[in-house]
């Protein structure tokens, strides 16, 4: 299987071999998001050298599996080491021994290195004598270094203040694939679905290639939510219990944060996690926060009155929003067809859509033709007061061009149809956020829709701009 999407990535690993000096690489990112699968896919011909650290293992397995893949892969001869000095000694003589391609480095892939340092292994010291007193010696090297576990990739080698301090030549943050990578991976697979299919799946599964990879040609929604989560053999029955604990550590706190925002579709601001979760305030909150941003689990985004101030955290992982909504208490006999069709599902449909627009805003930029143009994220709250009954906007763009765009943002088994209540909530939403923000900027009241509206008196009279799936998935 190829390589779907990730062409920016791919730019960065090619960008690798035209640099001067050797290269080292951290590619970190949720369970499942396909770093591995991106490495070994496109360095395929250039590694010279891989292993994978053992997940709950100690010092002398960690060992045992490095050096068997040493003797597996290269032409070394050796005792087997008894410390990590002695292990990366074995690859550094590899190394030395292999004849570069032309034009090309020898690239050396530790894939799950968090793994491999065990308690009192020593390993880190040993690692960053490896690039420091050789591979950065040298030329003709590229390091790559990758794991699931994104706290110790960030904290000990990306953040690093000791040998390793800004030692990184590269890292990438691998997130999930966006609606058009979606499609593409699908066309490999030859699904082919419609364009509200296609982007309701996305709601349900997001866009982890791993997951998308056991959706089959010919299945239906209800099918493909059968064939993942509900059968008794589906595909990520267990997903659930292992991802977080994989990624972070102190698991527990990210779990305590993801369920207090899986109950507020609209997200909650760090207060109100506070308050919610019971969690202590300070830097410990603050790292979490971060760490569950960094992997796509949840978004931030900033109050457009209040931009340093009002920061509110929405969980936008949509395997973890399907989890919490329906799959942590599993109905006994419930189907994908009943749920599918149920009323809890159309709602939640609703506010999912909400999510995906906001996770692919720069489809939505693109499709606008603004791509080239910077802009600004923000959401926007007014509680209410004497003069004004409330009003929520779930996404903004705020635009360098002197432009914003207020978002309406509709979900439709078939065409939109703006009705008197909704032209006046949406005039209330935009007449609130000019009193607040007191913007001077032009305001497009911009709709976005799963197939199209009908172009009636009140949408004539509020809508500027529109676009719907069609426009997204181009």
């Amino acid at each position: 299987m190829k390589v779907a999407g990730r062409h920016k990535e791919k730019g960065l690993l090619d960008w690798q071999h035209e640099r001067e000096g050797s290269q080292f690489m951290a590619i970190y990112g949720r369970r499942r998001v396909g770093k591995t699968f991106l490495i070994r896919k496109h360095y395929a011909s250039d590694i010279i050298f891989s292993c994978t650290g053992l997940k709950d293992a100690g010092k002398r397995e960690q060992l045992n599996n490095f050096y068997t893949e040493v003797i597996r892969q290269t032409k070394v001869q050796a005792l087997p080491p008894t410390s990590w000095m002695e292990a990366l000694e074995l690859l550094k003589q590899h190394i030395t021994a292999t004849k570069p391609k032309k034009n090309k480095k020898k690239v050396i892939f530790i894939d799950e290195i968090p793994w491999m340092d065990s308690k009192r292994s020593g390993f880190m010291t040993a690692f960053t004598a490896f690039w420091n007193d050789y591979c950065d010696t040298r030329d003709d090297i590229i390091l790559v270094i990758c794991g699931s576990a994104a706290t110790w990739i960030i904290n000990k080698v990306v953040k690093n203040r000791g040998g390793l301090h800004n030692r990184i030549t590269q890292s990438i943050n691998l997130q999930p694939f966006d609606l058009s990578e979606v499609k593409e991976m699908l066309k490999n697979q030859k699904v082919n679905l419609s364009n509200k299919d296609l982007a309701q799946l996305y709601m349900c599964v997001g866009g982890i290639p791993y997951y998308l990879s056991h959706v089959r040609a010919g299945r239906s929604i209800p099918q493909i939510l059968d064939d993942l989560y509900l059968d008794k053999n589906a595909a990520l029955s267990d997903e659930y219990s292992n991802l977080y604990e994989s990624l972070f550590d102190n698991y527990e706190d990210h779990n305590k944060i993801t369920k207090a925002l899986s109950g507020k579709n609209k997200g909650l601001s760090r207060k109100e996690i506070i308050a919610t979760t019971s969690l202590p305030s300070g830097g410990g909150l603050s790292t979490t926060l971060e760490e569950l941003i960094k992997c796509g689990f949840v978004t931030e985004t900033s109050d457009a009155d209040k931009p340093k101030s009002g920061k509110l955290f929405r969980l936008s992982d949509e395997y973890t929003i399907f989890y919490y909504k329906f799959l942590q208490s599993k109905t006994v006999g419930n189907t994908g067809a009943l749920l599918y069709n149920s009323q809890k599902f159309k709602i939640w449909a609703g506010f999912a859509f909400e999510n995906f627009c906001i996770k692919n805003h720069e489809l939505i930029a693109k499709a606008m033709g603004v791509s080239g143009i910077a802009y600004k994220l923000y959401s926007f709250i007014d509680r209410g007061a004497d003069e004004s009954t409330g009003a929520q906007i779930d996404l903004i763009i705020d635009r360098e061009d002197n432009v914003i765009n207020i978002f309406e943002i509709k979900w439709r088994d078939g065409e939109y149809i703006m009705s008197k209540k909704d032209a006046i909530n949406l005039q209330k939403k935009v007449t609130s956020f000019r009193r607040k923000t007191k913007t001077t900027k032009s305001i497009f009241t911009t709709l976005i829709t799963t197939n199209g509206s009908k172009r009636n008196t009140h949408y004539l009279e509020m809508i500027t701009q529109e676009f719907t799936l069609k426009d997204l998935v181009k």
